[in-house]
């Protein structure tokens, strides 16, 4: 019998990119979360792939007794269930860096639309205010400090774009690099709070988890620069959200690009809302069609890996001992 796949993902293309690349020797089942399908398609699968971080759990484990390995489309998976998972042996991948691009180019967006106040124009512009007297402050990003928090992939690519405009690249994480290292990228280490009181712009790229939940608050925002921009594309809750409205609305910081919210999707009465130095985005830094492909195809050569009986590639953290 052949090796089951099970592939479940709410984006039609990633689906499309699956039966196209599907590995050949195995049976591939493209199936809704949790729907009927699914549930039967488990009792015998070998590997479970998509976007589901939130399906790891006991249930997953009882359900899949034959499960191999977990492989997440995403590279977040703070939704996941570790300690099922280690019950059950099973290992854990991310998507090995196939959103990074993406997410750093989209770090970069934010950067530029909010340090020239890009949909405040716009939206002068579309309604007949051509220049007016609101004329708004705009800036440049060449020469400005940037701090990225969490040099991962999507840092290090993030330093790489901001590098090639010009700016001047700090970094902290827990895992500091090398001198070495650190000359070859162009950046250099501080520790948290000076990195805080020393940015222009700081970038958030560390994953959720219970280190990183609402480190930046209402102590972090009173260290940063009245000038300073937040840039969020990571995960909402890294960042305290009433504390950031505070520091908005007070003019402790100037501006907020982000990505990710605290709840999605949010409320409607979510009062980062009502404020014009803030541009959103609905968690879409990441599904681009080039990293869907990507996405994809590291997801089928991490599975064929586990089926000629090697080790997994990038296997979480918490799971990697």
């Amino acid at each position: 019998m052949a090796p089951k796949i099970v592939f479940v993902t709410q984006f039609p293309a990633a689906a499309e990119f699956a039966r196209e690349m599907a590995p050949g020797g195995f049976d591939l089942v493209v199936a809704e979360a949790r729907g009927p399908d699914y549930k039967a398609a488990l009792q015998d699968a070998e590997y479970l792939v998509g976007f589901v971080d939130m399906l790891v759990d006991d249930e997953l484990f009882a359900t899949a007794p034959n499960l191999r390995l977990v492989q997440l489309l995403s590279a977040g998976y703070d939704r996941a269930d570790i300690d099922s998972a280690r019950k059950a042996s099973v290992p854990i991948s991310n998507n090995g860096g196939a959103n990074s691009v993406a997410v750093s180019e989209h770090a970069l967006m934010l950067m530029l639309a909010t340090s020239r106040q890009l949909v405040r124009q716009h939206t002068n512009v579309a309604s007949g205010r051509w220049r007016g007297n609101d004329t708004p402050k705009l800036t440049e990003l060449r020469g400005k400090t940037v701090g990225i928090v969490g040099l991962g992939t999507i840092g290090k690519k993030t330093a790489r774009l901001a590098l090639a405009f010009g700016m001047n690249v700090i970094y902290y994480d827990v895992a500091r690099l090398t001198e070495g290292e650190e000359d070859a990228l162009g950046v250099r280490f501080r520790l948290l709070r000076e990195l805080l009181r020393q940015s222009d712009i700081l970038s958030l790229h560390v994953p959720l988890n219970d280190t990183t939940r609402h480190m930046i608050g209402a102590e972090q925002f009173s260290e940063m620069k009245s000038s300073a921009i937040l840039i969020n594309t990571s995960r909402g809750p890294v960042v305290d959200e009433v504390a950031l409205t505070d520091a908005l609305t007070s003019g402790e910081i100037t501006a907020a690009g982000l990505d990710v919210l605290d709840q999605e999707p949010p409320p409607a009465d979510n009062p980062l809302f009502g404020l014009d130095n803030v541009i959103l985005t609905a968690h879409m830094a990441g599904p681009t069609f080039e990293s869907n492909e990507a996405r994809v195809r590291n997801a089928f050569d991490n599975v064929q890996r586990v089926n000629r009986g090697e080790t997994p590639l990038w296997v979480i953290p918490e799971l990697s001992d």
